[in-house]
């Protein structure tokens, strides 16, 4: 542990605070006839006392350590950690927004409501997509929704189909959203170029198959080359095409998922549209369909109709096929918000740009340090590529080290051992926000540290050394989850 800052308890002392409250002006009740004794403390709270510069220097020392993607590269793969334009952070802010209840009057929502409603247009115009829903709040509930209306579109044709096929380069979350909607999740192992081989495909197609859920591009960051025969395949066996967005950032302006086959898309719109994400969340999973499914989207959903000449937004009820509501109000709205400005300010062409900047960059880097990193499925690649540390692995470095290592050099790991095909995987994506420059230092970071691997391991393998907290044991912290505060703030100690 080197410099550790101390937790906003240990820096507490008795009779500081930084909010002095004015004496009340309206007679006192006691808590015994306001709150119910099962409710109440026995005692005070034990809240830290620190006055308000020790309170602002604290926290503005714990971002500075923080890594974010204001302060360095964070080439995260799969997870698209790009920078978020501040333009879309003011629009989302604006207190007509950000003050708005959800259950607001429609006649005192209107512009948050024409938001919601030209985003949706504007994300199934990019997808080539009939209709988009806004409701699902994150990536994994927009995998859930998207199989709902898959369950829904089958169990009105009368049918119990209940085979969902997922290929082995799909996100490991897809899995999971297949088993909690009541399917079975039936494994497709990619061919030798870490893409969809039709052949293996048709051997697990029949009467039993509800659809196939493919990521394009997939997590090796390759392209389906051959999405449309595949995508023909399984409407052929009865089956529909489900496609997690979350790569779409590769897409934007060259290709829709719509015009590929799919039935039905995800978009992650706190990756491919640039608003702040991590730890969590906030999220937004955005779900569009094709015309055969538009009756199942859940509800209500955001309807324009024209009075007295204007536009007039309101929430219209869905059909008795829908799937019901899906989220407590419109969505995630601050999200889609900056979704929105960035929607508008790049417009069709900067969309464009935007792809093949990510590509473009991401196959930059690939080429700076492919001499130093097996690369198990050839590229070229689209937005991201995974490298193998098999290499090194074998000098006594492991590919959890080389991550740690980067974090000496001021920059975020990249995500480690997934996809799981790949052995000793380091998946980047350093996506379409990064300078030339910035791309030239990350690559030297990882040549640097791959020549460590062969001249000191040791160094790799004891990294990091330069951040506040050196490596910890993490199995353990896994194991012993200790969250309570076990010291006495009582006489400042």
């Amino acid at each position: 542990m080197k410099n550790a800052e101390k937790n906003i308890f240990e820096l507490s002392r008795r009779g500081r605070g930084g909010v002095f409250v004015p004496a009340s002006d309206v007679p006192d009740r006691p808590l015994e006839g306001l709150i119910p004794a099962e409710y109440r403390r026995a005692k005070p709270a034990a809240l830290p006392e620190v006055a308000e510069p020790q309170l602002v220097r604290h926290y503005t020392r714990l971002s500075v350590q923080n890594h974010h993607v204001d302060k360095a590269i964070y080439p995260l793969g799969s997870c698209t950690m790009k920078y978020n334009p501040k333009i879309n952070d003011s629009l989302a802010s604006q207190p007509g927004f950000a003050l708005l209840h959800p259950e607001i009057p429609e006649k005192y929502a209107q512009g948050a409501l024409e938001l919601i409603y030209r985003s949706a247009k504007l994300l199934a115009e990019i997808a080539g997509m009939a209709e988009v829903s806004l409701q699902p709040v994150a990536g994994a509930q927009g995998e859930m929704v998207g199989l709902l209306l898959i369950r829904a579109y089958h169990q009105k044709n009368g049918n119990k189909r209940k085979k969902i096929i997922i290929p082995d380069s799909s996100h490991g979350t897809n899995p999971a959203s297949v088993s909690l909607t009541g399917f079975e999740a039936v494994p497709l192992k990619s061919g030798a170029d870490g893409l969809v081989n039709p052949e293996a495909l048709k051997n697990l197609l029949d009467d039993n198959l509800a659809g196939l859920m493919l990521t394009n591009p997939n997590t090796l960051g390759l392209f389906e080359s051959q999405i449309e025969k595949i995508t023909a395949m399984v409407h052929e066996a009865g089956g529909l095409v489900y496609m997690d967005g979350a790569n779409l950032n590769a897409m934007l302006g060259l290709v829709r998922p719509g015009d590929m086959g799919f039935d039905i898309v995800h978009f992650n719109l706190h990756k491919t549209f640039a608003t702040p994400h991590g730890g969590g969340g906030p999220g937004a999973g955005a779900v569009g369909v094709g015309q055969n499914l538009r009756e199942f989207l859940p509800g209500p959903r955001i309807a324009c109709q024209q009075q007295e000449g204007k536009n007039w937004y309101q929430r219209e009820e869905v059909g008795p096929n829908s799937i019901g509501r899906v989220h407590s109000s419109d969505g995630n709205f601050a999200i889609i918000a900056r979704a929105y400005a960035y929607i508008r300010s790049l417009g069709a062409d900067g969309l464009r740009e935007a792809a093949e900047c990510a590509i473009l960059n991401a196959n930059y880097l690939l080429s700076k340090v492919i001499d130093f990193y097996d690369l198990p499925y050839p590229g070229p690649c689209q937005h991201e590529f995974v490298l193998s540390a098999n290499r090194q692995k074998k000098l006594g470095v492991r590919a959890a080290a080389i991550g740690k290592r980067l974090l000496d050099f001021g920059v975020h790991a990249p995500t480690v051992y997934f996809p799981l095909i790949v052995a000793e995987a380091l998946m980047i994506e350093p996506t379409e926000t990064e300078s030339k420059e910035s791309l030239d230092r990350f690559a030297e970071y990882l040549i640097q540290i791959a020549k460590e691997a062969e001249t000191d391991p040791d160094l790799v393998n004891s990294a990091p050394h330069n951040t506040p907290l050196s490596r910890m044991n993490e199995a353990q912290a896994a194991r012993d989850l200790d969250l309570a505060w076990a010291g006495d703030i009582s006489n400042g100690d």
